[in-house]
């Protein structure tokens, strides 16, 4: 096989073929056609009509122009309509929003029902055209229908069917791609490649396939062919949309959606970089043994094709899959939350800025007692590197929660994100998922129905334009901590421990307590020698403080596993 170089994923090697496959002779389509071509030149030496020969090229050039120009029309005439469906859809939307919100009555529920049946409405046209663009439409449109605290149930519930609805693209289209891409038919690549794909994203797919001359099965994800052609415009529409809502309905800025959108994209499509993403994050975790994470390692990539171990698993809320194996969701739970915290705490660590459901998978490991299980990290598009010093205040900040301790809250939420004072209680509940009451109290507590409930009702009573204008001014990166602290949240709630989010609370504020003793030591260093009498007061005072910590949760534990063993449920910290 041709090597493949700059677009590779490895652009500073210079070849992926072993020796003993270079000194073989390899003949491409490409040269199979080049010798058939100059045999055919060779075959005779009769003299020939110029007159067929000219007519044939200039038959075959106007035939190929022709051809060009009817594709451009055809993409032009869908461009044209695409738009066409994005422009008209906002404008009906927002001529409905203006004169929902003009009419006022007496009757606050009247008023409420108007609004909410406009919801309902404006939200079902645009469904519709998400779902006939298609392209990057579906996947903000699967952003959005997480995004239930921000937006209006009417939206969410609404968009719930585009998890489901991810475009799948064809065989054909998928072999023109290779062909294209790597410059050979998938057949020269593969052993076997199953033609009907093992799942389907909005922007990618995945198919079994067993790679020539070695016979390791492996997982082939390719982009969505149809994303090249159109994903500017695309983003171009986004951009339009947002901008547009910003113009007419100002308090409630979303542009910051569409900027993050704009920036994080172009990551996720350049598949070469997934592959350098989970190289850097399977390297990274080699030496983390208290997190049983399993990475498929990387074979080779393109931009748009990424080649990888096969290695399977069931998705983490399958809880029938977890209780029949005999797998505690309990260490489930433990080690998810290990795993990012170290990502977020670690030093040096990568982000995975995606942890959803569909990119988590738990499978049976019967080589060691305990974990009894691996966790697989799929999808490594979306990853961020946390700078060192937001790290270390942002650790401060959970210390704060975790302590109840609200001056040093309000500090450091103002550190990590500029927060004031007066945006603080709604910053406390964003981080946290809790309403604020509960965090100035105890945060490890499990969420009740009437504080969910509570919360709800709290975003419709107005909490949900200044929610708006809070997400609209924090730093990029901190809204990627907290989307990743939202979805390992959701995580854990699906699996339903026994603990409740007690035990996690617990692993946070260890990783917490780690990462401000480190910057405490390297204060210390910055002194000069540790064995300096003043150095060494502040080491001991530094090692004193984290084994305070330490030894408070150990003995926490040791009475969570007594009430355990007793039957009881946990208590709060």
């Amino acid at each position: 096989m041709k090597p493949f170089r700059s677009t590779g994923l490895f652009a500073s090697t210079t070849s992926w073929t072993c020796r003993r496959c270079l000194q073989k002779p390899r003949k491409t389509p490409l040269d199979a056609w080049r010798s058939t071509s100059s045999t055919a030149k060779g075959s005779g030496n009769r003299r020939r009509k110029k007159g067929p020969v000219v007519l044939s090229a200039a038959t075959g050039t106007l035939a190929a122009g022709t051809l060009l120009f009817t594709d451009n029309v055809k993409h032009g005439y869908a461009a044209v309509e695409r738009t066409a469906r994005v422009v008209s859809t906002l404008a009906v939307c927002i001529n409905d929003y203006r004169v929902t919100l003009k009419h006022n009555s007496d009757m606050i529920e009247e008023n409420a029902a108007l609004l909410n049946a406009c919801h309902k409405r404006c939200a079902e046209r645009t469904l519709s055209v998400l779902e006939k663009n298609g392209s990057i439409f579906i996947k903000l449109g699967q952003h959005l229908s997480s995004m239930n605290y921000l937006l209006p149930l009417e939206w969410t519930e609404t968009f719930i069917p585009l998890q489901d609805r991810c475009p799948i693209s064809s065989y054909e289209s998928i072999e023109a791609m290779f062909i294209k891409d790597t410059g050979h038919p998938i057949a020269n690549l593969f052993d076997e490649f199953d033609k009907q794909p093992i799942g389907s994203a909005s922007l990618a797919q995945v198919h079994r396939a067993v790679m020539k001359d070695t016979g390791q099965k492996v997982a082939v994800k390719v982009q969505h062919p149809k994303l090249e052609e159109w994903v500017p415009l695309d983003m171009a529409l986004t951009r339009f949309t947002f901008a547009t809502l910003k113009r007419f309905f100002p308090e409630y800025d979303l542009e910051w959606l569409s900027n993050e959108m704009e920036f994080s994209l172009p990551q996720e499509l350049d598949f070469a970089q997934e592959g350098r993403n989970a190289i850097r994050a399977r390297e990274y975790f080699k030496n983390i043994h208290d997190a049983p994470l399993v990475i498929p390692g990387v074979k080779w990539g393109l931009k748009r094709i990424l080649v990888m171990e096969y290695i399977s698993g069931h998705r983490p809320d399958d809880l029938n899959y977890i209780d029949s194996n005999g797998i505690d969701r309990d260490e489930v739970s433990a080690a998810l939350s290990r795993i990012f915290n170290e990502m977020i705490f670690g030093d040096g660590a990568p982000l995975h800025c995606d942890p959803h459901g569909g990119n988590i998978a738990i499978r049976k490991n019967t080589s060691r007692r305990k974990p009894n299980f691996d966790i697989i990290l799929y999808d490594h598009g979306l990853y961020r590197d946390i700078p060192k010093q937001l790290r270390r205040d942002y650790a401060k900040l959970w210390l704060a929660v975790i302590d109840a301790d609200e001056a040093k809250m309000r500090k450091y939420a103002y550190e990590v994100a500029g927060v004031t004072d007066l945006q603080f209680p709604l910053f406390a509940s964003a981080i946290t998922g809790r309403d604020y009451r509960v965090v100035t109290k105890s945060v490890v507590s499990a969420r009740s129905e009437q504080e969910r409930d509570e919360i709800s009702g709290a975003m419709g009573d107005g909490m949900l334009q200044q929610l708006v204008q809070l997400l609209g001014q924090v730093p990029r990166i901190m809204l990627l901590i907290l989307k990743t602290n939202d979805l390992t949240r959701s995580l854990d709630e699906n699996l339903h421990t026994r603990q409740g989010p007690v035990h996690t609370f617990m692993i946070l504020a260890r990783y917490c307590s780690r990462t401000v003793f480190q910057e405490q030591l390297e204060i210390i260093r910055r002194h000069g020698s540790v064995l300096w009498p003043s150095n060494l007061f502040r080491l001991l005072g530094a090692w004193g403080s984290y084994m305070r910590v330490e030894l408070k949760l150990s003995i926490y534990e040791y009475y969570l596993s007594l009430r355990r063993g007793l039957g009881y449920g946990a208590a709060p910290l």
